[in-house]
């Protein structure tokens, strides 16, 4: 059972605020329609202050609700996409102003999926500039508010997503996740983000492959939701050559796993060794991970080193790579185009990153393979806080502090980021408050033992339901 804040909100004059799988079920039984929840969508988002949409195709969607087919998984849902994800003939800006008039000349593999299990691309979700850091402030959109409090960051760079689920203005979005970019919004948006086993879901076509870190799902409301969303979208694409084989039944099997479950074993770590944690937040993420081992039978085991290296400023300048051979000879002339942070990071990449540098950010990745490789010799399962705190201020893009905390984007990284390093499955879930703001989970994994993941969360989620949207949704 999960907790719909408006609870009266099931007139169409407003958009749906329980989970996409609930909102499949009311097409059927015709208690809602797509072309009205649809028209309710739109009207949502054009009186939202969020700034969660940075453009928005009504006709495209129009169309495609009209002729919805709500036998499919997803017939007739209207959803987000992240705009880093390219659409053929929507903005294709990587949300930056160097790409501004830039149209999309494809559908990305992921998207396509989803559109034919039905659902209706409303438009473009706010992202970071080239997904680089995880905040939701660029110079092309501006600064993307949380729908928990319009003051405060919805995270990034899948910030645009969470915040319009969270929200109550699309019920599912998609996202990307290369160190956090799923979970991080999600958790400062009180939402379920998962980061799959790498290559769960094809990135293609015209994949990146260095640094191997990314990866693509989506934001939703209920962890169903979620392994809808993975029924449809995953599987292996010969234009991804680090897919994986398709894998059927995620939705089915919830709920499945008790047998398999019982006994496993559980470090509750919510550090993750090297963050520095509101200490509300750690008492949280303790009572949360101990309760899911109570309910799914998990043994604890305490004091479970996890000692993962950073990979540093050489990490940072290495993932660089990929911005500069998109900017290609635009760069420099195009500095002053892009937000202070990206510039800042290029121009040091360009003059500093030489051959010893690559050879110390393989050198660490491979030690970090290493120790996380030894953590899940020792257990099955490793429980960690998602952010180090609830959601800071919104125009915060580079770690600083506030009052005695440290806050910033690095620090919520070190959470998260090595979960992209080694590739697991990580899965983030709501577990309260703090200060009337969000607080998460991660629920992690060894590699390939996704579905596992997902029914944890799914036990967690049964037994401490949560808030489907923010309480500010439109009711």
């Amino acid at each position: 059972m999960l907790i719909d804040v408006c609870l009266t909100a099931t007139m169409a004059d407003t958009p749906w605020l329980g989970d996409t799988c609930s909102l499949v079920e009311a097409f059927r039984t015709k208690e809602r329609s797509p072309l009205e929840e649809l028209e309710a969508t739109l009207a949502a988002i054009e009186t939202s202050d969020l700034n969660a949409f940075s453009f928005i195709d009504a006709d495209r969607a129009r169309a495609t609700a009209a002729a919805a087919d709500v036998q499919l998984p997803f017939g007739g849902v209207p959803f987000g996409v992240k705009e880093l994800t390219t659409v053929e003939g929507w903005p294709n800006t990587n949300a930056s102003l160097v790409f501004a008039d830039r149209r999309g000349t494809y559908t990305s593999t992921m998207i396509s999926r989803v559109l034919e299990a039905g659902a209706v691309p409303v438009g473009q979700t706010t992202a970071s500039e080239f997904g680089g850091l995880n905040v939701s402030t660029t110079k092309l959109n501006g600064t993307t508010g949380n729908a928990w409090r319009t003051s405060q960051t919805a995270g990034g760079s899948s910030g645009g997503s969470a915040t319009a689920v969270a929200g109550g203005l699309v019920s599912i979005a998609s996202g990307g996740d290369g160190g956090g970019s799923i979970r991080i919004p999600a958790g400062f948006c009180g939402l379920v983000g998962m980061k799959g086993t790498a290559g769960r879901i094809p990135r293609g076509p015209q994949t990146g492959i260095a640094p191997l870190t990314v990866v693509i799902g989506c934001l939703a409301r209920s962890v169903r939701d979620t392994c809808r969303w993975f029924d449809v979208a995953s599987g292996y694409d010969p234009r991804d050559p680090y897919s994986l084989p398709r894998i059927d039944g995620w939705e089915a099997s919830l709920g499945s796993y008790t047998d398999a479950l019982r006994g496993k074993k559980v470090a509750i770590v919510a550090d993750l060794g090297k963050a520095v944690l509101r200490p509300e937040v750690e008492a949280l993420v303790r009572d949360a991970g101990e309760t899911l081992a109570d309910v799914a039978g998990l043994r604890i085991v305490d004091n479970v080193e996890i000692d993962v290296p950073g990979l540093g400023f050489e990490w940072a300048m290495a993932n660089l790579a990929g911005l500069l051979a998109e900017l290609g000879d635009r760069w420099p002339d195009c500095k002053d185009q892009l937000t202070e942070e990206m510039a800042f990071g290029l121009t040091l990449a360009t003059e500093h990153y030489d051959l010893a540098m690559a050879a110390r950010v393989e050198t660490q990745r491979t030690k970090a393979n290493e120790a996380m490789a030894a953590v899940f010799d020792e257990v099955d399962i490793v429980i960690c806080a998602t952010n180090p705190d609830a959601a800071y201020p919104a125009h915060v893009t580079l770690n600083t502090r506030v009052g005695a905390e440290r806050v910033g984007p690095e620090n919520n990284g070190a959470l998260t980021i090595p979960a992209n390093i080694v590739g697991n499955p990580s899965c983030q879930v709501p577990i309260g408050q703090v200060d009337g703001l969000p607080v998460g989970m991660q629920i992690m994994g060894r590699h390939h033992e996704d579905a596992l993941v997902l029914d944890l969360a799914h036990r967690f989620e049964r037994e401490r339901p949560w808030p489907l949207v923010a309480p500010t949704a439109p009711c």
